[in-house]
């Protein structure tokens, strides 16, 4: 199909919603064997075994490059790798939310991340896959596209209520 697959959709409740909301109280620690920083533009380039974490909230990566606010702040990360990897405690109810991809951008004021490039992301036994994936880790929103020939997939887990066979007495 000409400009690939569209899925949008915001998953059940036992699937995405906000962060844990202690994790914007927590430090913000980065690992890397590189690290360059710029005062004129506030970018910051990190390469080799990057590690950022925050709270529940870990990147790993091969390359991370980080813009700041003039505050000194961070407005958002790029990370790259094969792949790289994101993971939040969504809530504790809803579980851990892991993503992959070749390229992860996370916009830190609007809590969204875009994962491109043999996305994937998984919550709850549940999975979404496609070329690029955004997700809102502020309202629990999922937007799947498809690209270079492949087709966007969702895995749902089975609900007990769902089970064929199964019988309680």
């Amino acid at each position: 199909m000409a400009g690939g697959v569209l899925v949008a959709g915001i998953l059940a409740a036992s699937n995405v919603a906000n962060a844990l909301p202690s994790d914007a109280n927590e430090p913000i620690r980065l690992l890397a064997d590189k690290a360059t920083y710029s005062e004129r533009s506030g970018v910051t380039s990190y390469t080799g075994n990057v590690t950022i974490s925050q709270g529940t909230l870990k990147m790993v990566a091969d390359n991370l490059t980080v813009n700041l606010t003039p505050t000194r702040a961070i407005e958002s990360a790029v990370a790259t790798g094969r792949p790289a990897t994101i993971q939040q405690i969504v809530t504790q109810e809803k579980g851990l939310a892991k993503g992959q991809a070749n390229r992860i951008d996370y916009n830190v004021k609007t809590g969204l991340v875009t994962l491109t490039g043999n996305a994937r992301l998984t919550q709850n036994g549940g999975s979404f896959s496609g070329n690029v994936i955004h997700y809102s880790l502020k309202v629990g929103d999922i937007e799947a596209k498809a690209g270079n020939n492949q087709r966007v997939e969702l895995v749902f887990p089975p609900q007990a209520s769902n089970r064929v066979g199964v019988r309680n007495r």
